[in-house]
């Protein structure tokens, strides 16, 4: 192709014209938009509808590739932040060919306008809702659409469907929508009445049942109408109501007879006991008059109420009642027999379980411990006491008195009671008394330890299951049941247990003794020495005469000894062993030159004998209680007086004693 030499043009406007003259180019009107810019060379991928057969490009120079176009695309909207175009000034034609010239150059570069939004085509229409032919079960509690209550109800709720079919597909399961059925179509459960409707037929029902009791009850007469009181008298009092109600019918003027004491000698001062360590308060001032006020004979108990406390007193007593059921079940289960996944939870339910008594629950547990556990000499006088969870000292079968309280309070809280351990000082082994006149030791409250269990009517009692198995003496343990380390009153049992906190006395009167008081007892020296165990033969080792060790000869006066049954109403033949023994004072003589066998009164309760000072021996001699075992080689018990004289005069028999209480003379 030749090579056309382009004319040059001095101005923009000479250019213009002669671009103007040419046949092949046609300047577009100022209206008219320009077409967007060819593609890039290698890129006609659009078809020429007017191709050139030749091959070459036209006559212009300009290539087909350079004169394809693009298919025109909608313009696009103008920004409306750009300010108006300036109106064309008409009387300078060069300045508008310049004008049309650089705006033809700026649009070269712009990018392809982009469609118009607002020229979008609708979507296409959605199917109608089908209707459906599930009815509704109930109506709605509120005013919503029945429409918006059906789209949220899950298709397979309302129509069950095949398994072939998905659940999740609404083409082909649609929504059906369900009309309300009419008001008189609709059968709604009546509402229940209201507060004021309940209220209105309550009080209706009772105007009804009033006038029918009214009328249907019978006139009273006038003898028994109530008397009216008169204005300004002072109305009576309540009848007074008993403590517990009777159990029993008991005559009500039985033939009582009061018991007897032990008259006192003529020379002699009753010792007092320490039963209660209160002492009694200072008299008031006497009233005006001589006269005694009189006697409230409205308050007065009957004997039917005196009976039935006294046997009511009789079954709740600890002393004198019956624990041969649980201290026979407690002997049933030794500790190698034992389960060992739960130990604690075994003996809980068969020790206690048989009983509905938290007292004999307690009663069972404590005999139990006497049964499987023995104390830990070994290691209490090596001084390497090791410790041990409650399950191990099970079956170790040994443990001090800590692992015994231990062990108890586990069972026992197993068990449902409540149980605590108490710790503080126990006059035990290693305690000496204090002679006379002797100071105590500064406060120790520690080295002890036994519990407190809740028994019947929520009594907290006080026991020792380390002392009820047995006693520790010269080096060695001796296995021997205690009972009255349980059935012990809170009282008596801290005169030997001394709690290191307050709480724990559990006293009757409420009142917390001082260490002083505790160590040195209620006694002015040491006590007497006591064997065996006088509780079985329900004589009570804490309410005796004299209660010194020491007993002065030259004193001039007459020494009482007198001795008491644990509880007034323990009966020997039915809570001890049989008929009680005869009781004899074995003394020296007058200045110890003679031996012999006093025998006691008794009425019963009491048994008690004076004895001249000077008749007891010479000082540095012995005297013993003694109780009469066998006579002629056959059993003493229930033996008299007039018959131990009888035997004794006869010159030829036998005797057998056992020793309660030992004293000195000094």
């Amino acid at each position: 192709m030749a090579d056309v030499e382009e004319a040059k043009f001095n101005t923009l406007a000479d250019r213009i014209a002669a671009l103007n003259g040419q046949k092949n180019f046609t300047a577009p009107s100022p209206s008219a938009k320009r077409p967007p810019p060819p593609p890039p060379p290698g890129a006609n991928r659009s078809p020429n509808p007017n191709p050139n057969p030749n091959g070459n490009g036209n006559g212009n120079g300009i290539t087909r590739s350079q004169t394809t176009q693009s298919p025109n695309l909608p313009p696009r909207p103008q920004k409306q932040s750009l300010p108006p175009s300036l109106p064309r000034r008409a009387n300078t034609t060069e300045a508008a060919a310049a004008a049309a010239e650089i705006l033809a150059l700026s649009r070269r570069d712009a990018p392809p306008p982009l469609p118009n939004r607002t020229s979008t085509q609708p979507s296409p229409a959605l199917p109608t809702r089908r209707p459906s032919a599930q009815p509704l079960n109930s109506r709605r509690g509120s005013n919503s659409s029945e429409i918006s209550h059906v789209s949220t109800i899950s298709n397979l709720s309302l129509n069950p469907i095949s398994s072939r079919t998905s659940t999740t597909s609404t083409e082909t399961q649609p929504a059906r929508r369900v009309l309300a059925p009419t008001l008189d179509q609709a059968k709604l459960p009546p509402l229940p009445p209201s507060r004021k409707e309940r209220e209105a037929q309550a009080a209706k029902a009772a105007a009804e049942r009033e006038t029918t009791e009214v009328i249907k009850a019978p006139l009273l007469s006038t003898r028994s109408a109530p008397v009216v009181p008169q204005a300004g008298s002072r109305p009576g009092l309540a009848p007074r109501l008993p403590s517990r109600p009777t159990n029993s019918q008991v005559d009500e003027n039985p033939s009582i007879a009061p018991r007897r004491l032990p008259p006192p000698p003529a020379a002699f001062v009753r010792p007092t006991t320490f039963e209660s360590s209160r002492k009694p308060s200072a008299p008031g001032p006497r009233p005006s008059s001589d006269a005694p006020p009189p006697v409230p004979l409205s308050s007065r108990p009957t004997f039917s109420q005196i009976e039935s406390v006294a046997v009511r007193t009789s079954t709740d007593c600890l002393l004198c009642r019956d624990f041969s059921a649980p201290d026979s079940v407690a002997a049933q289960y030794p500790a190698h027999s034992l389960p060992r996944h739960d130990p604690i939870g075994y003996l809980a339910n068969v020790l206690c379980g048989p009983f509905s008594s938290a007292t004999d629950k307690a009663r069972a547990i404590f005999t139990w411990c006497h049964h499987n556990i023995a104390y830990n000499v070994e290691e209490f006088f090596g001084k390497c006491i090791k410790g041990r969870s409650v399950d191990e000292t099970i079956f170790y079968g040994k443990a001090v008195c800590q692992g015994y309280a231990e062990v108890y309070q586990a069972i026992a809280q197993r068990a449902g009671l409540q149980c605590i351990v108490v710790v503080g000082h126990g006059k035990g082994y290693g305690y000496k008394p204090l002679a006379k006149g002797e100071r105590p030791p500064p406060k120790d409250a520690t080295g002890h330890a036994w519990n407190a269990v809740c028994i019947d009517n929520g009594e907290w009692k006080l026991l020792d299951a380390c002392w009820g198995a047995g006693s520790v003496g010269e080096g060695k343990y001796t296995k021997h049941f205690t009972p009255y380390m349980f059935t012990l009153s809170n009282d008596l049992f801290g005169l030997s247990h001394y709690p290191s906190d307050d709480r724990y006395f559990f006293r009757n009167d409420g009142r917390v003794p001082s260490w002083e008081e505790y160590y040195i007892g209620p006694l002015n020296g040491e006590p007497a020495q006591v064997f065996g165990n006088l509780s079985e033969e329900g004589i009570s080792k804490f309410n005796f005469s004299p209660m010194e060790k020491h007993i002065p000869v030259y004193s001039g006066e007459v020494v009482r000894f007198q001795f008491s049954k644990i509880c007034e109403h323990w009966d020997p033949m039915r809570h001890g062993k049989g008929k009680s023994y005869l009781l004899l004072m074995k003394i020296q003589g007058l200045d110890g030159r003679k031996e012999d066998l006093v025998p006691l009164e008794t009425d019963g309760f009491w048994w008690w004998v004076d004895i001249p000072a000077r008749d007891l021996g010479a000082p540095g001699q012995t005297i013993f209680l003694y109780a009469l075992t066998a006579l002629n080689q056959k059993d003493a018990r229930g033996v008299t007086k007039e018959e131990y004289y009888r035997t004794k005069t006869s010159g030829c028999y036998s005797m057998n004693w056992a020793v309660f209480l030992k004293w000195e003379l000094v």
